[in-house]
């Protein structure tokens, strides 16, 4: 068996850099920060050019979308780094901080209804980026779905966002047709004709979109794109669904101070070591959901943010 010779001090402070030691060896995969998962051809190509000047040629993705290249010596850490920063690359993306967002390819899909990879990329400059000296409870996941379809299972992330397209019908505008393109649409089950008029029942209704325009009595107008947004979801040794909050914002900048709030909340109520999922149950769904929807969390932003906590780490779930 090989004699390792760097320390766990070291070892330490490179993963803190995104350097994931490699079991058994001196080596690390370094972990390179897509932002959301979409990168370019040149940056392809540098990344390949980095495996085989730095590492052993292998070159892994993560389910948080970021990419590894394995097998880069201690030394040549620094050389890796600066050699991917050249099509503008960096590594991270450890610890209790804001982690990487993952997101679903939104528009270009036949069901996208909003831009996931625009709204992902304001999240990780305003979050990952803005908050990368801010230390948590814990890790805090985001993800960003396009659709209900959930693809990238944003109710099993620490807060995640599902672009919503919410029905509009107008009952007075409807024909009761015995062939509703509403309800032939609806693929939920949601929309039903009574008495001959067509309603949609919002209990069921999950905001897909796919009945919007369907009716040929102009009776759905084009309806009301807006994000839902869950919070308190986990995936790992204990799995916890997220819920979502009650309300549906139409409003980009709101739905961002959710966000906020969200990483503030857990940075001030949350204990070190636990999960946002185990600081919403320990505070009660109903009162997270209050701070959210108020601004209070805002106002006290630098208060929170100045404050000595989670200083020294370990995981309890």
């Amino acid at each position: 068996m090989a004699t390792l010779t760097v320390s766990p001090t070291d070892e330490k402070r490179v993963k803190a850099l995104g350097f994931l030691s490699n079991k058994g060896t001196d080596n690390f995969s370094g972990r390179i920060i897509t932002v959301n998962g979409k990168i370019t051809a040149a940056q392809q190509r540098c990344i390949a050019e980095a495996a085989e000047k730095f590492g052993n040629g292998v070159v892994t993705f993560t389910t948080r979308l970021t990419i590894e290249v394995q097998g880069i010596p201690y030394d040549k850490i620094e050389d890796f780094r600066a050699y991917i920063a050249r099509e503008g690359l960096v590594t991270g993306g450890t610890g209790s901080l804001v982690r990487p967002v993952v997101a679903c390819k939104g528009t270009t899909c036949q069901y996208g209804l909003l831009d996931s990879f625009a709204l992902s990329e304001e999240i990780h400059h305003r979050f990952y980026e803005g908050y990368h000296t801010v230390r948590l409870p814990h890790k805090f996941k985001i993800a960003v779905g396009g659709c209900p379809n959930n693809c990238v299972k944003p109710d099993l992330n620490d807060l995640g966002i599902i672009g919503q397209r919410i029905p509009n019908l107008d009952p007075d505008e409807c024909n009761g047709c015995k062939k509703c393109g509403v309800v032939q649409a609806c693929p939920m089950g949601a929309a039903t004709l009574t008495d001959g008029v067509a309603e949609i029942d919002k209990s069921i209704c999950n905001n897909c979109g796919r009945c919007v325009d369907k009716c040929h009595f102009d009776a759905m107008d084009g309806g009301t794109y807006g994000y839902k947004i869950y919070i308190g979801g986990r995936w790992g040794k204990k799995v916890a669904q997220g819920r979502a909050l009650s309300k549906v914002f139409t409003d980009k900048e709101e739905a961002l101070n959710v966000i906020e709030k969200a990483i503030l909340l857990f940075r001030e109520q949350g204990k070190t070591g636990e999960r946002f999922a185990k600081t919403i149950e320990r505070l009660g769904f109903e009162n997270v959901e209050a701070q959210l929807l108020s601004d209070e969390l805002l106002q006290r932003k630098q208060q929170i943010l100045d404050a000595e906590l989670h200083l020294v780490g370990g995981a309890t779930c």
